[in-house]
């Protein structure tokens, strides 16, 4: 077995965002080697890992170069270039998930088109190979309003998404491959997230439930465990891990999906990755989505998932109206609640609900903990100087 622990061994990360620096916690607690590559000066990851390397992670080169120094490769972000990854595996290079999961992945219609053919319940949808055949279909009467408007690629945090009710809603977006998904009336947004490793072990967490930010198309609250009956929760559990069970992916996959007002479940996306809809486990949790993404790439045994405690999980982002360096007003004022955690992510600039950090409030009694979630979302402010 390959001891990582205090020796030679090299983990490589692409991407030096947030989810890698909370990576970094646990490669700390490990005493893991850990290289990272970002293409800001400024990336969070920067402060806590062994060596640092600027590089833009679309490009062959530098994701190449970067990957031939380390072990294994994993990633906190999808948009990193799959070409090198595939050169990497070819030359031994463990890249975990790998470079065929993250290939399906990365392209939203490939993805949707990945979950009809494997019998996944997902919404119907159209793809289009641009915004011109878009607008085609809807002059055709093929495509009705309304409908969600998806960029095939590149799309993150609410970017990429956008609710269409009528033609002006298509102003200004990309040109580029898209597709049309039909608009789900749902109760809940929930994910699931599922570990699995190399040998094939898999654990799933409890499933959680999302709230949003109803412009910004931004998660606001994660609240764990998911408000909803026993048999709903476990059929997000049973859908989640047929979704893995597809992918065969080694490492984190967080499992997006609505509950419909039928009580069926459908697949949204997914993540192959650590995930917002996973940071309460770093207080709420027995192992950590980062320390039990690690297990998995390494194929450790894997953690307990269960809950220790209701936890909650507030998103810290950019007040609208600033941009500039980042002032963090009242947080010492939400440290005076009970069993309230902040994270903060280290980027020095703000902008409009650019994700700075986020609170999680735990407590035995969920009700109580999304009361102090409340405060703390009203009394916290992410402001420019």
């Amino acid at each position: 077995m390959t001891t990582y622990f205090s020796s030679n061994f090299k983990l490589g990360i692409l991407g030096g965002g947030q989810l890698g620096k909370m990576m970094l916690y646990s490669t700390r607690k490990f005493d893991i080697t850990t290289h990272v590559m970002d293409a800001s000066e400024e990336a969070p990851c920067k402060i806590a890992c062994n060596q640092f390397m600027l590089g833009n992670l679309m490009d062959f080169d530098a994701v190449y170069n970067f990957g031939k120094q380390v072990d294994v490769l994993t990633f906190e972000i999808e948009n990193v270039n799959i070409d090198a990854l595939e050169r990497l595996e070819h030359e031994g290079v463990k890249v975990f998930p790998s470079s065929e999961t993250l290939r399906i992945i990365q392209n939203k219609a490939t993805q949707k088109l990945f979950y009809k053919n494997n019998d996944i319940p997902t919404s119907s949808f159209l793809r289009f190979e641009d915004l011109s055949t878009l607008h085609e279909a809807i002059a055709q009467d093929d495509l009705k309003f309304p409908f969600v408007w998806k960029a095939a690629q590149f799309g993150y945090d609410g970017n990429g998404v956008k609710m269409i009710r009528d033609v002006s809603d298509l102003e200004g977006l990309p040109t580029s491959e898209c597709i049309a998904e039909d608009l789900v009336p749902f109760k809940n947004e929930l994910a699931v997230i599922v570990a699995r490793t190399e040998n094939g072990a898999v654990k799933t967490y409890p499933v959680v439930e999302m709230e949003f930010h109803p412009e910004a198309n931004q998660v606001e609250y994660v609240i764990c465990p998911a408000r909803i009956d026993q048999a709903v929760a476990q059929k997000a559990q049973a859908v989640a891990l047929k979704v893995s069970e597809a992918f065969k992916h080694v490492g984190l996959l967080a499992v997006e999906m609505f509950q419909t007002k039928d009580d069926e479940i459908l697949v949204n996306e997914v993540a192959p990755r650590p995930h917002n809809s996973g940071h309460q486990t770093i207080e709420a949790s027995y192992t950590s989505q980062f320390e039990q993404h690690l297990r998995a790439i390494l194929n450790l045994p894997l953690g307990k998932t269960d809950s220790k405690v209701g936890g909650i999980m507030v998103n810290l982002v950019g007040a609208e109206g600033h941009t500039g360096n980042v002032i963090y007003k009242n947080i010492e004022q939400i440290m005076t609640l009970e069993g309230v955690t902040p994270h903060i992510y280290g980027k020095k600039q703000t902008r409009p609900f650019r994700k700075m950090g986020h609170v999680t409030i735990v407590n035995e009694d969920l009700a109580e903990a999304r009361r102090i979630g409340q405060i703390v979302k009203e009394t916290i402010e992410v402001v420019s100087d």
